[in-house]
């Protein structure tokens, strides 16, 4: 009789712990979760969003606060970004080449918490079929169970071996640099 009691002790504290500290699959809650790519030109300053991303997260939590990143990769239809106008966004989609890259998509590599809400990522981002690693600053924020994770990258169009897109005959010009913005639902 100890014994069975001792085997059902350790398992209900075995559970108990794992329930405490465990890791857990999220997704991205693509209704929630804002992508954006802002950027200057010669006439004026310039923004495409999407909420059309798509990804998956294994996060450790303790005590449900995140202990950790171990996995995540966001995926975005490339012609899902948007301005407000699609004669820019014609332009856009030709320097992003969407007829052979569909995709944007981010890998992370590693994460490293500075405190209970910055973490340092850090990951790849691959942008008109082209890789490149990144360090980002990300602020998270945990309510009833889901993660936020905000912050932005600065690229340049030629980090991912693009040119700046052009319109009016090279009237209008796009900066070479630009900002990648994320707030990133997990749920």
């Amino acid at each position: 009789m100890k014994t069975i009691k001792s085997i059902l002790t350790a398992i209900i504290f075995t559970t108990l712990t794992f329930q405490v500290n465990a890791q857990r699959t999220y997704t991205v809650v693509d209704t929630k979760s804002t992508f954006e790519v802002a950027g200057t030109s010669t006439v004026h300053d310039w923004v495409m969003r999407s909420t059309e991303g798509t990804g998956i997260a294994n996060l450790t939590v303790k005590d449900s606060k995140l202990a950790g990143i171990n996995s995540l990769t966001i995926t975005l239809l490339a012609e899902s970004l948007k301005s407000y106008k699609s004669s820019m966004d014609q332009v856009a989609y030709e320097a992003l080449d969407t007829e052979t890259h569909k995709n944007i998509q981010y890998v992370l590599k590693s994460a490293v918490k500075v405190d209970d809400t910055t973490w340092n990522l850090t990951g790849v981002y691959t942008i008109a079929g082209v890789s490149k690693e990144y360090q980002t600053q990300v602020k998270i924020t945990s309510i009833n169970g889901t993660f936020i994770l905000q912050g932005s990258n600065q690229i340049t169009f030629g980090d991912f071996e693009m040119t700046p897109p052009k319109a009016a005959l090279g009237v209008v010009k796009a900066g070479k640099d630009l900002t990648v913005i994320f707030n990133i639902t997990l749920s």
